[in-house]
This record gives C-alpha cells, structure tokens and sequence, in this order.
C-alpha cells in the first residue's frame, strides 16, 4: 500500500511528499518520542522534551462529527516537530470542529526535540502504527493527511516535494568537485531522510515507480513560485492527470502571496482555506488576497 505523510525538504523546513512503504524485510523502527497535548501527557508514546497546551492537537477522546466525519492527521517536516510545525493550522483546524492529531516522529538517537532525521521507511512505519491508533481511538475507518493506504481518503500537502528537489543545484554542483558523497557521509551521521529527497534519489524513484496516487483518493497540491528548497517548485506538483488531482501555486489565489518554503505552514487564511475547503465542501471556496486580513 502507499501510505502519505509529510516530510521535510533537504534544507530543514517543512513540506510534504507522498511516502511508500517498502515491502519485503522489515525495516527496524524507533520509539516515536511524539510531542503531544498536555492532555495525553500520559500517553506511553510522548515525548517529555516538549509539553505545551496547544488547543486541539492530539485529544484522543474527540469522535468526528458529520460535518467532519474523519480525524485529520497532520505530519511535519524535517527538523521540526508536531507543535513547531503546526502551531499556527492546528488550533485553526481544532476550532473548525475537526479532530486534530499530529505525531513526532523520526527521531534520531542522541539528538533531542528534532525530528524528521530518520530514513522515511522508520518514519512511515511510525506513521502507520500512528494512524492505526487514531483509528481505534476514533473508532473509524479513514482519515485525511495533511502536510505534509488505503486508511485515508483525502490527501492535502503545502511546499511538497514529490519529485524531489534539485536544491537550487547545489547537489549537482557538489558531484564534479569531488564533495558529493563527503557532505552525504557527514550529514547522514545526523540526517539519514535528507539525501533521500534529492531529485533522481533512489528513494524518489522507487516512491514514484508505478505511479504517484492511489484509486479512491483525492489529493490537494499547493506549492508556492518562491519556494527556494524545492526546486523547481513544480516537482511538488502530482503527475498523474487524474480529475481526483489538483495542483496550484499559492498565487493562483493571491498574486500578492510572498510565501516562500517556511511560510507556507504558517500563511495563515491563504494556505488555510483551500485545504480546509477541500476537506469540508460546504465551507466556503471562495479564496482570494481579502482572506489575508481575516
């Protein structure tokens, strides 16, 4: 099965691809060390790294609701963790009446509070015990992914990175003066996902073999012109043609949208509103530049 969830570009912001997981040998997986709501402290899968109040994140006595019938799990880049990431979207969603979980996941023995570092077959394996938890708990069958299998049924992500990135063509530049593999063997002590996001990595061309979607789900696309770690910003884009496919830049909306790779998180209505109107149909899908000063 694919299973979505969103990781980080190689320059350590948030985005989002689409992740598989690897069939044949089980790959050894860490203990999540999730940052989670005060409410859940208890929870043998948090983190006491981290605990701040944050409204709506991680109550796993929420039961959706008819208007929002499937808990949205939100999934954060590299380097950062669940309340880094969506300190700004998750309390908004939260206030919308969804169930909002977000999980930690990818941490690296020895190096706190960051996450994200592990190879993605570790992190898509926490993701999925993740989901299978907030299933139970919700007592559902679905959910949507946000951010950045057959349990979802939507799929959203902002600043993603699907088709990887040529890093402003840094990565090519380093191969002829002999630091390719140097930098790589440095970084992969305290990063082992960010050479995985190169354009034509392995892993980029495995996780696209066969295919970027899956039959049944719909998916939301929103990258930004400005975003200078994915590039060019159109491997963010879905290339399957299909009607259950949208890909748009920010500006599409808002000419006047400036995000680059950080801000897409954090863009407030203009990011916002068109996932939250592609999740709940009957809010409103008019967005355009007067959302910025809601």
């Amino acid at each position: 099965m694919r299973l979505p969830a969103t990781f980080a570009s190689v320059a350590l912001m948030p985005t989002s691809i689409v992740i598989s997981l690897i069939q044949g040998t089980p790959v050894p997986v860490r203990e999540p060390g999730a940052i989670i709501h005060e409410a859940i402290a208890a929870d043998p899968h948090s983190s006491a790294l981290v605990k701040r109040d944050i409204a709506g994140f991680n109550n796993w006595n929420c039961k959706p609701s008819a208007l929002h019938p499937r808990a949205l799990v939100m999934v954060h880049g590299l380097t950062v963790n669940a309340i880094d990431n969506w300190f700004y979207m998750g309390p908004r969603f939260g206030a919308k009446g969804y169930c909002v979980f977000a999980l930690s996941y990818g941490q690296l023995h020895g190096i706190p509070i960051i996450y994200g570092l592990d190879k993605f077959d570790n992190s898509a394996q926490q993701l999925s015990e993740y989901i299978d938890r907030i299933l139970k708990a919700t007592n559902t069958t679905q959910v949507d992914l946000f951010g950045h299998s057959q349990v979802h049924n939507k799929f959203a992500a902002i600043g993603a990175i699907q088709y990887g990135t040529k890093l402003l063509g840094l990565a090519t530049l380093l191969k002829p003066l002999g630091l390719y593999d140097p930098i790589k063997a440095v970084l992969d002590t305290v990063c082992l996902s960010c050479f995985q996001l190169l354009e034509n990595s392995e892993f980029i061309k495995n996780l696209n073999a066969g295919g970027d979607t899956v039959p049944g789900v719909k998916y939301l696309m929103r990258t930004s012109k400005y975003d200078e770690l994915v590039t060019p910003y159109t491997n963010g884009y879905l290339r399957d043609k299909s009607p259950n496919v949208s890909n748009k830049v920010l500006q599409d909306y808002c000419g006047f949208d400036l995000s680059e790779h950080l801000l897409q998180a954090s863009d407030r209505p203009i990011a916002f509103n068109p996932v939250h109107a592609f999740l709940t149909p009957s809010a409103d899908q008019t967005i355009n530049c007067l959302d910025m000063l809601n």
